[in-house]
């Protein structure tokens, strides 16, 4: 074989292609030949990569700044002799990395799903006969022989066609098959127009072709993707990139503050062993361990309540991606759009008639203007649609309550339009058999059928084709009456250009009598003598969920573009239909190409991705680039989509959305979430779920760093006063875990917020803990403070028992935690706004957590494992009481930053 660049075979004669591929069209190649090419190019399979070993991503889950101090803690506190201690720490490291490791499934499909694509069989041509072979045994070279049904093994260069008609929607994006033919087309024609090509896993609907085979395996437009695939990077969340940056700054105060904890007992005359015992309470005291186990179960919570809103979710941190998603690219084709053509407009006997419904359901009204069509449609409507349902290939099939095609869509759509009007292809057919037909050809852009005589006077010729080809063969028309008066040319070149200008595909329809005896149809025939009937303007109409689910998503500040790979005419006027804007609502649409995106430098990109609003005929490298240009401008970039072409975007966007009933396994194996009913609108659902995921877990934080500060610094300020520790480790991660589990879990089944789809999308820089928060977690850990240091210090000047004392002290922390864990259900409202009873679970938790208490303070084998001690009625009600103090100052503290806040959008609305 000589040398050829990779994908630019499509400019390229016939006889340069077998010339390069060394190939013989009429016997194929040999049997002596194909070891030899196997040998060098390799069988047509697409290389699978070896994932991460499953023992590896276990210990992966232990790989975080924060664990790496308890696993310290452990093993010099075993060293130490303190097994308890030591066995406590370990086993709530064990544990969070056990739950990550079960919650978080790192196995890539999508390789898999796309080799799967090519294991099928071809036909082929070698030493002279016609054979049938597995595709992996295809090379380049060989002679591969297509018809109707096939699925294309590998990417061929066709040089013989015969009305062939290839299904590339889930590689290209176009919502019909597309008509090939053998000629060589420009050099610089985009993937989706060399319809000289027929490329691996696309089906073939219509005719029959031989090609060459050029690519195989890897170096198929179907492998390169599975590379780009393979490159796309898998991105850490919004959320694990907080919680990282949290436990990194996290870690060096905690290093501190345990190192300034030692070098101050050494100071004071304590000893190593006791000062190191010191230093690692305060770091299990200030280690929130109960936060990992708590983003996981709140995450897979998270999870379940969106599957009940049909969207399943692969991945567990996609939940809160989604709630904090900036930009959706959402493929077209199938997402925004039934994926079923639509015949919407008709011009018939000088008039428009537009007909309502949407997809292959029957169901709809025909009117003209604003007035419905009662009866009988008008004979030249009528006439327009019957040419429209003989000339027709295919047919309608209803299974249940689902309309379903077979055959063309097309040919579906004039099928569906007729019945609308009263015309059933049965009947009709019946009434005028088919007598001979002319098939669909490429150079001659038509289709017409010769139908018998019936009862009517004499046999009818039908024809179906592009307007231009049609228009100049036509001497007359139907006017409204359904009379032949001479044909206007210019009236109907006119209609066409309305029709086309919103996007909608036109087809002409024509008809002309035909003798009796007529038993062939001949292209002599239809090239002159026609009688113009009218022209049908069909369009892959948008889902009607699409678009409130578009208004609403932009309604809450999420910018909706469209990538496709269909025409820019049609992506536009699906847009405008959608209700798609690039900021303010009645702003200019703006739309590119994907030809003019490859003429556009990463900086040119990235300075009009944010405007632009449509991109039309895309390659798959090119929605990648895209993604990556948003992601490069601080977007959180979701990517819908149910094509093969949509994987390599699904994949390297923050969150990846696939159609789960007509999504590809490819797209499927790269998304985050797939959306079980292809319905663009449960996005809009999965957005607020994932919104109302962060508000809980920023709630949970909220709730859980006040104990972990207010903890360290009672003991630093016990290691300054020169006393006893008011806590041991062991108790510290009682509290941690248990408080953890029964109180602040709970908060993941708060309710959504009434305004949580009101609000503008978290800034990806804002950090977790607006300032606002940052104060109140500071205010109630300085309360903490002053309540479980001031309780240590008075009940130690009372002589009572260090076991007692310690005791005290851990039950005012959990006290002040439940009475703060009511203050944090809501950030911004108080208790009362949002109901005291409309989360019981967590009036259940609270409960649990009181019982808890209670064995750890009064049963003989808690009093043994955590070193607790009975208390009396006398300490119950002082630590109640500061209990309570929490609670009114936090209130206060709501109620100030409310009504101020208030106060001052009422200001900027000159209300005050």
């Amino acid at each position: 074989m000589k040398n050829n660049d990779r994908g630019s075979w499509h400019h390229l004669h016939t006889d340069e292609v077998v010339h390069l591929l060394e190939a013989d069209l009429q016997k194929g190649l040999s049997s002596t030949e194909i070891p030899k090419r196997q040998a060098n190019f390799g069988l047509n399979v697409l290389t699978s990569h070896k994932g991460t070993p499953e023992w590896k991503k276990f210990l992966l889950q232990f790989h975080a700044p924060l664990l790496y101090i308890l696993l310290v803690a452990t093993a010099v506190t075993a060293y130490l002799g303190e097994w308890v201690d030591a066995s406590a720490i370990f086993a709530v490291v064990f544990i969070n990395a056990l739950v990550g490791y079960l919650q978080e499934s790192k196995a890539e499909k999508a390789i898999e799903a796309l080799s799967a694509m090519v294991v099928t069989e071809a036909t082929v041509r070698r030493d002279g006969e016609r054979l049938r072979v597995p595709s992996k045994e295809l090379v380049p070279g060989d002679v591969v022989i297509l018809q109707s049904g096939d699925r294309v093994p590998a990417d061929i260069r066709l040089f013989q066609v015969r009305n062939l008609q290839v299904d590339e929607s889930a590689l290209t994006g176009e919502s019909v098959p597309v008509q090939k033919h053998a000629d060589p087309v420009s050099l610089d024609t985009v993937l989706a127009d060399r319809k000289n090509l027929a490329f691996t896993g696309t089906l073939v609907t219509f005719g029959q072709a031989e090609g060459l085979v050029w690519a195989t395996g890897d170096r198929t437009e179907t492998g390169r993707i599975a590379w780009l695939i393979h490159q796309a990077v898998d991105l850490s969340t919004p959320l694990t990139r907080k919680i990282a940056q949290f436990s990194r700054v996290l870690l060096v105060i905690i290093l501190a503050l345990a190192a300034v904890s030692f070098a101050i007992g050494i100071y004071q005359g304590g000893s190593m062993v006791e000062m190191f015992m010191a230093a690692v309470a305060l770091a299990v005291g200030a280690i929130p361990e109960g936060l990992p186990a708590a983003v996981t179960i709140t995450l897979a919570i998270g999870v379940s309540r969106m599957a009940k809103r049909r969207a399943i979710i692969r991945k567990l941190p996609a939940v809160e991606t989604l709630g904090s998603t900036t930009v959706i690219c959402s493929d077209k084709t199938g997402t925004l759009t039934e994926n079923q053509m639509t015949v919407q407009q008709v011009f018939a006997g000088d008039k428009f008639y537009t007909f309502t419904g949407g997809g292959y359901d029957p169901k709809g009204e025909v009117s003209e203007g604003e007035t419905p069509i009662e009866g009988t449609a008008p004979p030249a409507l009528l006439e327009c649609l019957r040419a429209g349902l003989l000339c027709n290939e295919s047919r309608l099939i209803q299974e249940g309550d689902v309309w379903k095609v077979d055959g063309d869509p097309t040919e579906a759509a004039m099928i569906v339009a007729a019945r609308k009007a009263g015309l059933v292809a049965s009947d009709l057919k019946d009434e005028m058999p088919r007598v001979d037909s002319i098939p669909f050809e490429s150079e001659h852009q038509f289709r017409a059928t010769l139908h018998g005589c019936g009862d009517r006077k004499s046999c009818m010729i039908y024809k179906v084709g592009a307007l231009e080809r049609l228009l100049e063969r036509c001497e007359s028309q139907l006017n409204s009456d359904g009379k032949v008066v001479p044909v206007d040319g210019a009236q109907i070149r006119n209609a066409a250009e309305q029709l086309a200008s919103k996007g909608l595909r036109v087809l002409a329809l024509a008809r002309r009598p035909a003798p009796d005896d007529q038993s062939r149809l001949e292209h002599e025939h239809v090239s002159s003598g026609l009688t113009f009937l009218g022209l049908q303007a069909m369009i892959d109409p948008p889902r009607l969920e699409a678009i409130k689910a578009v208004a609403k998503c932009q309604a809450a500040g999420i910018k909706v573009k469209m990538i496709t790979g269909d025409h820019l005419l049609t992506a536009k006027a699906i847009a405008r239909q959608i209700g798609l804007h690039g900021g303010e609502e009645g702003e200019e649409l703006i739309a590119v190409t994907g030809r003019e995106l490859e003429k556009m430098s990463d900086d040119e990109l990235s300075n009009m991705v944010d405007g632009t609003v449509v991109f039309a005929r895309v390659a798959p490298e090119q929605k990648l680039r895209l993604v990556k240009a948003l992601q490069a401008r601080g977007h959180i970039a979701a990517m819908t989509g149910d094509g093969v072409n949509d994987a390599p975007a699904l994949k390297q966007a923050d969150i990846g959305i696939a159609m789960g009933i007509t999504g590809t396994d490819v797209a499927k194996g790269s998304a985050d979430m797939l959306l079980t009913d292809d319905n663009f609108a449960s996005i809009e659902a999965a957005v607020e779920e994932g919104r109302g995921v962060f508000d809980n877990l920023t709630k949970f934080i909220v709730w859980t760093i006040p104990t972990n500060a207010g903890v360290a610094l009672i003991l630093l300020s016990a290691i300054f006063l020169g006393t006893q520790l008011p806590a041991m480790p062991v108790q510290l991660l009682w509290i941690n875990l248990v408080a953890a589990l029964l109180l602040g879990m709970f908060l993941v089944f708060e309710p959504k917020e009434k305004d949580l789809m009101e609000r503008r999308p978290r800034d990806p820089k804002a950090p977790i803990l607006t300032f606002p928060l940052f104060m109140r977690t500071g205010l109630v850990t300085l309360i903490m403070l002053a309540g479980g240091l001031g309780m240590f210090l008075l009940e130690i000047g009372r002589d009572k028992p260090i076991a007692e004392v310690r005791t005290i002290v851990i039950n005012t922390i959990v006290v002040v935690e439940i009475f703060y864990l009511l203050n944090c259900r809501s950030l911004t409202h108080s208790v009362r706004s949002i109901g005291i009873f409309s989360n019981p679970l967590l009036l259940v938790g609270i409960v649990a957590m009181i019982l808890m208490q209670l064995l750890f303070t009064y049963a003989p084998f808690m009093n043994r494992l955590f070193h607790s001690a009975p208390i009396g009625l006398d300490a119950w009600l002082r630590i109640i009481s500061i209990g309570v103090v929490a609670f009114l100052v936090v209130g206060f503290e709501k109620w100030v930053r409310f009504t101020w806040r208030h106060q001052a959008a009422e200001g900027e609305r000159g209300v005050v």
